[in-house]
Formats: structure tokens, sequence, C-alpha cells
């Protein structure tokens, strides 16, 4: 695969990247460029991650050395899963093994644990370098990386930390890219602006888009990065969680919105264009030859178009994810049937 390939299949499906000079110089500068994504284990993924394990699977289709890193410490600091680390812990364990389950190599991939990095005080040293060059307000500011706002009354201190952590994690692991959804993009200007300001390496910040929640009827704040408004799986209504059953996937996208001729706010148009596709290379409308038979569609813009204009069925939009959908967390559902400890070590409900 050559240099101009390897960046295609780094930059599809994605909502932005910073910047493709550096992506270049990176990839040029390094066979293997580290690049990473981090979570806090706090409890079932959802489908919106779907669109994160595509494109970790991309970036090491495109020979990229991907970490994943599990962040329990962060996950603690947020009051996650009741503030409790074993919880925490056992769900990182189930985050490794979904992803795995949906095509991320396990081989190729670093796991690493924020509980790594925490008990060496040179990370510890960076945090406060990070803080330092860092004002309260601006920390206030990034406060939506943890989905929760500047303004919030009940913020603890600890909270405070949690900006200054994944900057340092950045440098710390260490990564030539910062891949995360469009809701961490606070983080990855921090970590730009702190390393200009130290004289550090600076990483490329790559993001891929979000999942509105499936109750929609409300565009994702773009001041918070799309934070508010995504698919939540501290509201079971709003989300897919994996692995679900197709009759469970069925209830959740039959009752989702979904306004025809409508694409903005749309979480099923959204999973259509940004799970559906990305997966599968096609969306395929399926229609009895009355109403005009299947359609498929590999361009997400003639896609959206066609539903502006009325072309397809809001039904039959639903009965195409649903169908997709099922599909993809197939793998998953395997797995997970064959070992269910994983799901009950967290205490999650399905």
């Amino acid at each position: 695969m050559d240099l101009a390939d390897r960046i295609a299949l780094v930059r599809r499906h994605t909502d932005e990247l910073i910047t493709e000079a550096e992506l270049t110089a990176a990839f040029e500068a390094n066979a293997r460029p580290r690049v990473y994504i981090g979570f806090e284990p706090s409890g079932r993924l959802t489908v919106g991650h779907l669109v994160c394990a595509r494109k970790m699977r991309d970036l090491q289709e495109a020979g990229c050395e991907l970490t994943v890193f599990l962040a329990d410490w962060h996950a603690w600091i947020n009051g996650k899963l009741g503030g409790s680390l074993p919880r925490i812990q056992a769900a990182g364990e189930y985050m490794h093994r979904a992803f795995v389950a949906l095509g991320v190599d396990d081989a190729s991939a670093r796991w690493r644990w924020a509980n790594e990095l925490t008990g060496n005080s040179a990370y510890w040293s960076r945090v406060i370098q990070v803080a330092k060059g860092t004002s309260l307000a601006r920390t206030r500011r990034a406060m939506t990386i943890l989905g929760r706002g500047e303004a919030e009354a009940d913020l603890d201190t600890a909270k405070l930390f949690y900006p200054s952590m994944q900057v340092a994690d950045i440098f710390e692991l260490p990564v030539e890219i910062a891949y995360a959804g469009r809701d961490q993009r606070r983080a990855h200007i921090l970590a730009r602006e702190t390393a200009h300001a130290e004289g550090w390496p600076v990483p490329v910040a790559l993001h891929t888009p979000l999942i509105s929640s499936l109750k929609g009827g409300a565009r994702m704040d773009p001041a918070a990065d799309g934070a508010d408004g995504k698919m939540s799986k501290s509201d079971p209504t709003s989300a897919i969680l994996i692995p679900s059953t197709r009759d469970e996937i069925a209830e959740r996208i039959r009752g989702a919105f979904c306004p025809p001729k409508e694409v903005e706010a749309n979480p099923i148009i959204e999973l259509a264009r940004h799970v559906v596709l990305p997966w599968e290379g096609t969306i395929s409308i399926e229609r009895p030859a009355k109403y005009g038979g299947t359609l498929a569609f590999t361009d997400a813009a003639v896609f959206e178009q066609t539903y502006k204009d009325g072309g397809i069925h809001p039904m039959d939009l639903k009965a195409s994810v649903t169908a997709s959908l099922d599909r993809i967390m197939a793998p998953a559902r395997a797995y997970f049937e064959a070992y269910p400890e994983a799901l009950r070590a967290m205490d999650v409900p399905a």
C-alpha cells in the first residue's frame, strides 16, 4: 500500500483531520506511526462505538501501531460505575473483548491502562506541567470531554485534574496521532497547544462523527463538540447496546426518531451514513418491486439527497439499518454468548 492509499484509509469517514500535512510527515518519518484512542470503561458499548471500531481497523490496515487506552482512573474520577475501580476495570476487560470481537486485531494492538501511568512520578510531573500552562478557565471549557458542562454546580475538584491528565496521556504513551470521536476535540486541541508551548512533538488530531440519541429531535451542540445529544448508554431508550439481539435492535430502531425527508439530527440517517456504509460498503434499501425495488447506495450524499426527496420511506430505512446492525454486531453477540462472564463482571444490566 503506497503512502497516498494509507493516508486515504486514515482519512475516510472522518469529520476532521488536524492536519493532513502533519499526518503525511508522520508516515514519512515512521513506517508505523503510533496512534491512540482512549475510552473510559463505564459499561456496555453502544452502536455509536461501531464508528470507532471501524476506524480502529482502518488505522491498523493503514499500518499504524494502535494503542487502545483503557482510562480506568479517568472513569473513577468521573464517577462512572459508582466510582468502583473493580467494576470499572471489569468494564475495561469487556471493552477489550468487544473490540477484538468486532475485528480489531488483538495481536498488533497495545492495550494500556491508565493505572500503568499513574504509578509513575514522571507522569504526574507531566500532568502538573500541563496544568501550569493551562488557565482554570481553559480547563473548565474542556470539561465537555467528560460529558459535563463547565458550569456544573456539583463539579468536584478531582474532575479538574482530568483535562491535564488526558493531555499528559498522549505524551507519556507516547503517540504521534490522537484519535477520538468529535466530543474529545477540546482535549486534542489543548494537547496541540501545550506541545507548541512546551516544544514537545505536536500530535496529529483525528476525529470521527458521533451518533445522536435515538430520541433525536435536537442538534448536537457544536459548542460542546457534539457531546450534548449523542447516544448514551445511561439512557436505555437512546441507545442500542453491544451485544444486542436482533429483536432488541429492531425494537430500538422501530421507536427511534426518523421523520420523513429530514436528515439533520436524524439518528437513523446517521447510523446508515456513519456505521452501515463504512462497515458494509453499501446502504441497501430492500423494497418490494411494486414500491420500486431495492435501492443501493455507495455515496452518502446521494443517499441523503434521495431521502430528502422522499425516495426512501422511513420504515424501509429502519428495516435496512436493523438488518445491517444485526449483521455487524453478530460476531460480538456470538462472543459474549460464549463468554457471558465478561458482562456479569461489570454488574451492568442489559
